[in-house]
Protein backbone atom coordinates (compact mmCIF):
# COMPACT_ATOMS: atom_id res chain seq x y z
CA UNK A 1 0.00 0.00 0.00
CA UNK A 2 1.06 3.52 -1.04
CA UNK A 3 1.53 5.80 1.86
CA UNK A 4 3.66 9.13 1.70
CA UNK A 5 2.32 10.37 4.97
CA UNK A 6 5.09 10.94 7.48
CA UNK A 7 4.04 10.99 11.18
CA UNK A 8 6.89 12.92 12.68
CA UNK A 9 9.24 16.10 11.79
CA UNK A 10 11.99 13.85 12.00
CA UNK A 11 10.84 11.24 9.40
CA UNK A 12 10.15 14.10 6.95
CA UNK A 13 13.69 15.48 7.30
CA UNK A 14 15.30 11.83 7.65
CA UNK A 15 18.70 11.73 5.57
CA UNK A 16 19.24 14.60 4.24
CA UNK A 17 22.84 15.30 3.86
CA UNK A 18 25.20 18.09 4.14
CA UNK A 19 25.75 19.74 0.87
CA UNK A 20 22.66 19.22 -0.50
CA UNK A 21 21.19 21.86 -3.23
CA UNK A 22 17.62 22.82 -1.72
CA UNK A 23 14.78 24.25 -3.76
CA UNK A 24 12.44 26.21 -1.82
CA UNK A 25 8.93 27.31 -2.75
CA UNK A 26 7.10 30.06 -2.27
CA UNK A 27 7.05 33.79 -3.32
CA UNK A 28 8.22 35.92 -0.47
CA UNK A 29 6.00 34.46 2.77
CA UNK A 30 3.06 33.12 0.55
CA UNK A 31 3.15 29.34 -0.15
CA UNK A 32 6.45 29.29 1.52
CA UNK A 33 6.71 25.20 3.65
CA UNK A 34 8.15 27.55 6.97
CA UNK A 35 6.97 24.59 9.14
CA UNK A 36 9.80 22.45 7.08
CA UNK A 37 12.09 25.44 7.13
CA UNK A 38 12.10 24.87 10.77
CA UNK A 39 12.31 21.33 10.91
CA UNK A 40 15.26 21.59 8.45
CA UNK A 41 16.74 23.64 11.02
CA UNK A 42 16.33 20.85 13.79
CA UNK A 43 17.72 18.36 11.45
CA UNK A 44 21.24 19.74 11.19
CA UNK A 45 22.31 20.07 7.54
CA UNK A 46 24.70 22.50 6.74
CA UNK A 47 26.73 24.03 3.72
CA UNK A 48 23.57 24.17 1.80
CA UNK A 49 22.79 25.92 -1.21
CA UNK A 50 19.15 27.10 -1.34
CA UNK A 51 17.79 28.34 -4.28
CA UNK A 52 14.24 30.69 -3.98
CA UNK A 53 12.43 33.56 -4.61
CA UNK A 54 14.18 35.78 -1.99
CA UNK A 55 16.58 35.48 0.58
CA UNK A 56 14.62 35.27 3.87
CA UNK A 57 13.18 38.37 6.13
CA UNK A 58 13.86 39.00 9.87
CA UNK A 59 15.27 36.58 11.72
CA UNK A 60 12.57 33.26 11.41
CA UNK A 61 13.14 30.66 8.35
CA UNK A 62 15.41 30.67 5.79
CA UNK A 63 16.71 33.76 7.80
CA UNK A 64 17.28 31.68 10.86
CA UNK A 65 19.01 29.03 8.66
CA UNK A 66 21.59 31.13 7.06
CA UNK A 67 21.84 33.15 10.49
CA UNK A 68 23.32 29.95 11.98
CA UNK A 69 25.81 29.02 9.15
CA UNK A 70 24.16 26.35 7.64
CA UNK A 71 23.96 28.22 3.96
CA UNK A 72 26.86 28.77 1.72
CA UNK A 73 24.84 30.02 -1.18
CA UNK A 74 21.85 31.58 -1.79
CA UNK A 75 20.46 31.62 -5.47
CA UNK A 76 17.21 33.80 -5.59
CA UNK A 77 16.02 36.72 -7.16
CA UNK A 78 15.38 39.21 -4.68
CA UNK A 79 18.14 38.90 -2.18
CA UNK A 80 16.87 43.13 -0.98
CA UNK A 81 13.13 41.84 0.33
CA UNK A 82 11.87 43.30 3.19
CA UNK A 83 13.82 43.18 5.94
CA UNK A 84 16.64 41.37 4.40
CA UNK A 85 19.39 41.98 7.77
CA UNK A 86 20.79 38.36 7.72
CA UNK A 87 21.32 37.91 4.44
CA UNK A 88 23.27 41.90 4.11
CA UNK A 89 25.22 41.02 7.20
CA UNK A 90 26.43 37.55 5.99
CA UNK A 91 27.27 39.02 2.56
CA UNK A 92 29.06 41.72 3.34
CA UNK A 93 30.67 39.69 5.34
CA UNK A 94 31.85 37.10 2.64
CA UNK A 95 30.26 34.47 4.43
CA UNK A 96 27.40 33.54 2.34
CA UNK A 97 27.47 33.50 -1.75
CA UNK A 98 24.90 34.79 -3.55
CA UNK A 99 23.51 34.11 -7.65
CA UNK A 100 20.74 36.28 -8.59
CA UNK A 101 18.77 34.62 -11.06
CA UNK A 102 16.04 36.52 -13.21
CA UNK A 103 12.66 35.44 -11.41
CA UNK A 104 11.21 34.06 -14.80
CA UNK A 105 14.07 32.40 -15.28
CA UNK A 106 14.56 31.21 -11.64
CA UNK A 107 11.29 29.36 -12.39
CA UNK A 108 12.14 28.18 -16.11
CA UNK A 109 15.49 26.27 -14.58
CA UNK A 110 13.50 24.23 -11.99
CA UNK A 111 10.70 23.63 -15.03
CA UNK A 112 13.33 22.43 -17.18
CA UNK A 113 14.68 20.41 -14.47
CA UNK A 114 11.71 18.40 -13.90
CA UNK A 115 10.80 17.80 -17.45
CA UNK A 116 14.42 16.53 -17.86
CA UNK A 117 15.53 19.57 -20.40
CA UNK A 118 19.05 19.94 -19.13
CA UNK A 119 19.72 23.49 -20.44
CA UNK A 120 18.13 26.08 -22.71
CA UNK A 121 18.75 29.65 -24.48
CA UNK A 122 16.71 32.73 -23.33
CA UNK A 123 17.08 36.61 -23.62
CA UNK A 124 16.63 37.41 -20.60
CA UNK A 125 19.72 38.80 -19.12
CA UNK A 126 21.62 39.44 -22.27
CA UNK A 127 23.44 42.97 -21.97
CA UNK A 128 24.17 42.38 -18.48
CA UNK A 129 26.35 41.32 -15.97
CA UNK A 130 24.33 38.15 -15.35
CA UNK A 131 25.44 36.88 -18.84
CA UNK A 132 28.90 36.95 -17.90
CA UNK A 133 30.61 33.81 -19.09
CA UNK A 134 27.33 32.10 -20.49
CA UNK A 135 27.21 30.67 -23.57
CA UNK A 136 25.91 33.34 -26.06
CA UNK A 137 24.11 31.86 -29.73
CA UNK A 138 22.08 33.97 -32.24
CA UNK A 139 18.79 32.79 -33.38
CA UNK A 140 16.98 34.14 -36.18
CA UNK A 141 18.91 37.51 -35.43
CA UNK A 142 18.23 37.87 -31.64
CA UNK A 143 21.23 37.04 -29.36
CA UNK A 144 20.33 34.34 -26.31
CA UNK A 145 21.99 32.92 -23.23
CA UNK A 146 22.15 29.04 -22.24
CA UNK A 147 20.76 28.45 -18.76
CA UNK A 148 21.06 25.56 -17.12
CA UNK A 149 18.96 23.50 -15.88
CA UNK A 150 18.26 23.62 -11.50
CA UNK A 151 17.90 20.13 -10.28
CA UNK A 152 17.51 19.84 -6.26
CA UNK A 153 18.65 17.39 -4.00
CA UNK A 154 15.78 18.42 -1.78
CA UNK A 155 12.80 20.17 -2.24
CA UNK A 156 10.28 21.96 0.59
CA UNK A 157 6.62 22.01 -0.78
CA UNK A 158 3.81 23.80 1.03
CA UNK A 159 0.23 22.27 -0.06
CA UNK A 160 -3.53 22.93 0.54
CA UNK A 161 -4.66 19.57 0.14
CA UNK A 162 -2.53 15.92 -0.19
CA UNK A 163 -3.68 12.28 -0.25
CA UNK A 164 -1.77 9.49 0.97
CA UNK A 165 -0.18 8.91 -2.60
CA UNK A 166 0.87 12.88 -2.35
CA UNK A 167 -1.35 13.92 -4.92
CA UNK A 168 -1.61 17.63 -4.07
CA UNK A 169 -3.53 20.82 -4.49
CA UNK A 170 -2.59 24.50 -4.02
CA UNK A 171 -4.45 27.13 -2.79
CA UNK A 172 -4.65 30.32 -4.72
CA UNK A 173 -1.63 31.94 -5.13
CA UNK A 174 0.17 29.59 -2.81
CA UNK A 175 0.49 27.58 -5.44
CA UNK A 176 3.92 30.00 -7.20
CA UNK A 177 7.10 27.67 -7.21
CA UNK A 178 5.51 24.59 -5.20
CA UNK A 179 4.60 22.40 -8.87
CA UNK A 180 8.16 23.24 -9.73
CA UNK A 181 10.57 22.92 -7.39
CA UNK A 182 8.33 19.11 -6.55
CA UNK A 183 9.24 18.19 -10.18
CA UNK A 184 12.62 19.25 -9.97
CA UNK A 185 14.01 17.57 -6.62
CA UNK A 186 15.41 14.20 -5.92
CA UNK A 187 13.59 14.21 -2.52
CA UNK A 188 10.45 16.43 -2.73
CA UNK A 189 9.21 16.94 1.25
CA UNK A 190 5.68 18.59 1.39
CA UNK A 191 3.78 19.99 4.54
CA UNK A 192 0.11 20.20 3.63
CA UNK A 193 -2.48 22.13 5.44
CA UNK A 194 -5.23 19.23 4.69
CA UNK A 195 -5.21 15.32 4.09
CA UNK A 196 -7.81 14.11 2.15
CA UNK A 197 -8.83 10.21 1.72
CA UNK A 198 -8.04 8.75 -1.50
CA UNK A 199 -10.11 9.41 -4.34
CA UNK A 200 -11.68 12.61 -2.69
CA UNK A 201 -9.89 14.87 -4.46
CA UNK A 202 -10.92 15.49 -7.96
CA UNK A 203 -8.01 14.32 -10.32
CA UNK A 204 -8.33 17.26 -12.52
CA UNK A 205 -8.15 19.48 -9.79
CA UNK A 206 -4.68 17.46 -9.18
CA UNK A 207 -1.72 19.88 -9.81
CA UNK A 208 1.17 17.77 -9.07
CA UNK A 209 0.61 14.08 -9.39
CA UNK A 210 2.00 11.85 -6.54
CA UNK A 211 4.90 10.44 -8.60
CA UNK A 212 6.92 13.94 -7.73
CA UNK A 213 5.98 13.51 -4.03
CA UNK A 214 7.81 11.42 -1.59
CA UNK A 215 7.03 12.30 2.42
CA UNK A 216 3.89 14.44 3.43
CA UNK A 217 3.82 15.95 6.42
CA UNK A 218 0.33 16.78 7.80
CA UNK A 219 0.72 20.57 8.89
CA UNK A 220 -2.90 21.33 10.29
CA UNK A 221 -3.64 25.30 10.00
CA UNK A 222 -6.33 27.16 7.56
CA UNK A 223 -9.63 26.87 7.20
CA UNK A 224 -10.59 23.32 7.68
CA UNK A 225 -13.58 23.62 5.57
CA UNK A 226 -11.94 24.04 2.61
CA UNK A 227 -11.34 26.17 -0.38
Amino acid sequence: MINKIVQSMADAMADIKDGSTVLLAGFGAVGQPNVLIDGLIEQGAKDLTVACNNAGTGHIGLARLMELGRVRKIVCSFPRSSDPVVFETLYRAGKIELEIVPQGTLAERMRAAGAGVPAFFTATGVGTKMAVGKEHREIEGRTYILENALYGDLGLVEAWEADRWGNLTYKLAGRNFNPIVAMASKLTVVQTQHVRELGDIDPDHIVTPGIFVDRVLHVPYGDPSGF
